[in-house]
């Protein structure tokens, strides 16, 4: 196989860097490994955030969630860890993962953590009328 797994975050340039937007990414093939039992597990991370100069590249991203494919490590430590990883990469002005783990011992775990550059606050959300009320209210 000639791709391998690697832990460098790559980055772009954000396209649109005087607007605040978001990306969302799924990510449902992550593995590591159970650090008491060695067993396999698996979870689904959801990646959210709004960049800021630069945007992760996903070729990159795929890599590196793989290179803890062979890595023991509690569901709250690689939560922490690869959250820290990508906003050390990106620097974003917010980043929120969410791990959602598979069942291990009857257990589902979510670990959510987050972070947001110092000084920034999002933008206050407008809060639009349906479209079908507006037009029954018209007569």
């Amino acid at each position: 196989m000639a791709t391998r797994s690697n832990r460098r975050l790559e980055t772009f340039p954000n396209p649109q860097p005087g607007r605040d937007y978001r990306i969302h990414m799924q990510i449902p093939e992550f593995t590591c490994l159970c650090p008491k039992t060695g067993q396999p597990d698996f979870a689904t991370l959801e990646l959210d955030y709004i960049p800021d100069r630069t945007c992760v590249e996903l070729k990159s991203l795929k890599l590196y969630v793989w290179s803890y494919r062979n890595q023991g490590a509690f569901h709250e430590a690689v939560t922490n860890r690869i959250l820290d990883d990508l906003v050390k990469a990106v620097a974003p002005r917010f980043m929120r993962l969410t791990a959602r783990f598979f069942v291990r011992g009857g257990i589902f775990t979510t670990v959510t953590v987050e972070q947001r550059k110092n000084g920034w606050a999002p933008a206050e959300p407008i809060v639009l009328a349906p479209i079908a009320a507006e037009a029954s209210t018209r007569g």
